[in-house]
């Protein structure tokens, strides 16, 4: 945790980025009855009933302090598409120096799955792009992707959506509208902040 939080007080540096990255399963879901619309004084209104049409997976990638971020919707979320994400993340920063990567700590988020979906020197050398740093286990909360992976289903993905090719244009216009406004998480909780109120986590001290 301590080291997640060190890496967020680091100064703005475009040479040596600092990005968040994390994912979420959606489900593609159809109406069955068509809904009744809103209108004054009344919410619009849906059957419960729906028809499962698939899931897919919506990969965030979030540059706290630049107010920028990449989407990327793939029907699956597997280790190879981990790997071309990453892909995508390097060629976007392509004239950082390295780029410092906060995400999960999942088995998919592993350098071996690299190899498994590039030649062992493209493997490598995007390898070499990259600092991973990991958030300890039930610490979600302290990647800030996630926080943007919230905005994005609370104001755009909070609906049935019944096409993966319907979610990818939605989520490509959201992501153009937030950055066109370059919005930033200002994150405030800090090591200090850390070891008060979460002293519980802290093993005791012996002098």
């Amino acid at each position: 945790m301590e080291r997640v939080l060190d890496v967020y007080r680091r100064a703005y540096d475009a040479a040596f980025p600092v990005v968040c990255m994390d994912e979420t399963p959606r489900q593609l879901i159809r109406e069955t009855r068509l809904p009744i619309p809103g209108r004054p004084g009344r919410r619009a209104r849906h059957d419960y009933e729906y028809a499962r049409c698939g899931t897919c997976n919506v990969f965030m990638a979030t540059e706290p302090l630049a107010g920028k971020r990449m989407t990327k919707v793939t029907q699956r979320k597997t280790k190879i598409d981990w790997a071309w994400f990453l892909a995508d993340i390097a060629a976007r920063y392509q004239d950082a120096t390295r780029i410092t990567l906060v995400m999960d700590n999942l088995s998919t988020h592993r350098p071996g799955a690299l190899y498994e979906a590039f030649p062992p020197h493209q493997a490598k050398a995007l390898w070499d792009r990259f600092e991973f740093v990991y958030t300890p286990k039930h610490g979600s909360w302290l990647n800030v992707a996630e926080i943007e992976l919230n905005v994005l289903i609370r104001q755009c993905l909070n609906r049935r959506i019944d096409c993966i090719e319907v979610l990818r244009r939605e989520v490509a216009v959201w992501q153009a509208s937030r950055d066109r406004i370059q919005a930033k998480v200002d994150w405030q909780f800090t090591t200090d902040d850390a070891r008060v109120r979460l002293n519980r986590l802290y093993p005791t001290y012996h002098s």
